[in-house]
Protein backbone atom coordinates (compact mmCIF):
# COMPACT_ATOMS: atom_id res chain seq x y z
CA UNK A 1 0.00 0.00 0.00
CA UNK A 2 2.83 2.37 0.73
CA UNK A 3 3.71 2.30 -2.85
CA UNK A 4 0.10 3.49 -4.25
CA UNK A 5 0.69 6.49 -1.29
CA UNK A 6 4.03 7.08 -2.65
CA UNK A 7 2.73 6.82 -6.19
CA UNK A 8 -0.36 9.41 -5.29
CA UNK A 9 1.24 12.06 -3.70
CA UNK A 10 4.44 12.17 -6.80
CA UNK A 11 1.00 12.81 -9.24
CA UNK A 12 -0.59 15.56 -7.19
CA UNK A 13 2.94 17.11 -6.69
CA UNK A 14 3.60 17.13 -10.33
CA UNK A 15 -0.13 18.66 -10.78
CA UNK A 16 0.85 21.06 -8.64
CA UNK A 17 4.37 21.92 -10.13
CA UNK A 18 2.36 21.96 -13.72
CA UNK A 19 -0.34 24.16 -12.43
CA UNK A 20 2.61 26.57 -11.04
CA UNK A 21 4.62 26.19 -14.42
CA UNK A 22 1.57 27.41 -16.36
CA UNK A 23 0.89 30.23 -13.83
CA UNK A 24 4.21 31.55 -14.52
CA UNK A 25 4.34 31.27 -18.35
CA UNK A 26 1.06 32.85 -18.41
CA UNK A 27 2.31 35.29 -16.11
CA UNK A 28 5.76 36.13 -17.81
CA UNK A 29 4.05 36.51 -21.59
CA UNK A 30 1.33 39.20 -19.95
CA UNK A 31 4.12 41.30 -18.46
CA UNK A 32 6.09 40.98 -21.83
CA UNK A 33 3.15 42.17 -23.55
CA UNK A 34 2.47 45.03 -21.32
CA UNK A 35 6.10 46.11 -21.83
CA UNK A 36 5.75 45.94 -25.47
CA UNK A 37 2.98 48.00 -25.59
CA UNK A 38 3.98 50.49 -23.58
CA UNK A 39 7.44 51.46 -25.54
CA UNK A 40 5.90 52.06 -28.51
CA UNK A 41 6.76 55.41 -29.92
CA UNK A 42 8.02 54.93 -33.10
CA UNK A 43 4.48 54.09 -33.85
CA UNK A 44 3.58 57.87 -32.59
CA UNK A 45 4.25 61.29 -33.94
CA UNK A 46 5.88 63.99 -32.69
CA UNK A 47 4.46 67.43 -33.45
CA UNK A 48 6.76 70.35 -32.45
CA UNK A 49 9.31 68.36 -30.58
CA UNK A 50 6.15 66.47 -28.21
CA UNK A 51 3.65 63.46 -28.00
CA UNK A 52 -0.05 64.36 -27.87
CA UNK A 53 -2.88 62.50 -26.71
CA UNK A 54 -5.20 63.71 -29.41
CA UNK A 55 -8.99 62.00 -29.08
CA UNK A 56 -11.58 62.65 -31.96
CA UNK A 57 -15.37 62.40 -31.05
CA UNK A 58 -18.37 62.72 -32.76
CA UNK A 59 -20.74 65.55 -32.30
CA UNK A 60 -24.62 64.40 -32.24
CA UNK A 61 -24.18 61.15 -33.81
CA UNK A 62 -23.39 62.91 -37.20
CA UNK A 63 -20.01 61.02 -38.46
CA UNK A 64 -19.19 64.22 -40.32
CA UNK A 65 -19.66 66.63 -37.42
CA UNK A 66 -16.46 66.24 -34.58
CA UNK A 67 -14.55 67.37 -31.85
CA UNK A 68 -10.72 66.89 -31.07
CA UNK A 69 -9.42 67.47 -27.91
CA UNK A 70 -5.62 67.46 -27.46
CA UNK A 71 -3.54 67.13 -24.44
CA UNK A 72 -1.23 68.48 -22.97
CA UNK A 73 -1.44 72.01 -23.90
CA UNK A 74 1.69 73.51 -21.91
CA UNK A 75 4.12 71.24 -23.98
CA UNK A 76 3.44 73.50 -26.97
CA UNK A 77 0.27 74.94 -28.14
CA UNK A 78 1.65 75.04 -31.54
CA UNK A 79 2.37 71.73 -31.91
CA UNK A 80 -1.35 71.11 -29.74
CA UNK A 81 -2.88 72.53 -33.01
CA UNK A 82 -0.89 70.33 -35.39
CA UNK A 83 -2.23 67.36 -33.40
CA UNK A 84 -5.34 68.26 -33.14
CA UNK A 85 -5.66 68.86 -37.39
CA UNK A 86 -3.57 65.58 -38.07
CA UNK A 87 -6.38 63.92 -35.81
CA UNK A 88 -9.07 65.52 -37.37
CA UNK A 89 -7.83 65.10 -41.18
CA UNK A 90 -6.92 61.51 -40.32
CA UNK A 91 -10.86 61.03 -38.95
CA UNK A 92 -11.95 62.89 -42.32
CA UNK A 93 -9.77 60.81 -44.90
CA UNK A 94 -10.70 57.94 -43.52
CA UNK A 95 -14.16 57.82 -43.17
CA UNK A 96 -15.21 60.41 -45.97
CA UNK A 97 -11.86 60.45 -48.79
CA UNK A 98 -11.38 64.02 -48.09
CA UNK A 99 -9.14 66.16 -46.04
CA UNK A 100 -11.00 68.86 -46.41
CA UNK A 101 -12.62 70.78 -43.01
CA UNK A 102 -14.66 73.02 -42.58
CA UNK A 103 -13.93 74.62 -38.93
CA UNK A 104 -15.87 76.19 -36.47
CA UNK A 105 -13.15 76.42 -33.58
CA UNK A 106 -10.01 75.43 -35.83
CA UNK A 107 -6.58 75.34 -35.41
CA UNK A 108 -5.24 78.38 -37.13
CA UNK A 109 -7.86 80.44 -35.22
CA UNK A 110 -6.25 83.38 -33.26
CA UNK A 111 -8.66 82.34 -30.07
CA UNK A 112 -8.55 78.73 -29.33
CA UNK A 113 -10.80 76.80 -26.58
CA UNK A 114 -8.91 75.74 -23.64
CA UNK A 115 -10.04 73.32 -21.05
CA UNK A 116 -7.45 73.33 -18.47
CA UNK A 117 -4.28 71.61 -20.15
CA UNK A 118 -6.78 70.36 -22.95
CA UNK A 119 -6.81 71.72 -26.66
CA UNK A 120 -10.24 71.61 -27.72
CA UNK A 121 -11.15 72.09 -32.04
CA UNK A 122 -14.20 71.44 -33.60
CA UNK A 123 -15.02 70.88 -37.13
CA UNK A 124 -16.97 69.02 -40.07
CA UNK A 125 -15.95 66.65 -42.73
CA UNK A 126 -16.76 68.25 -46.34
CA UNK A 127 -18.51 65.97 -48.81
Amino acid sequence: MKNRSDLAQAQAVAATDTRSALWLVFLLLGVFLILAACGRNEDRIAFDGQFYNAKLKRIDRQFNLFSVSVTPVSASLDGAREAGRYEAISYCVTNFGTSDIAWTSGPDAEEVTLDGDTLVLQGSCEE
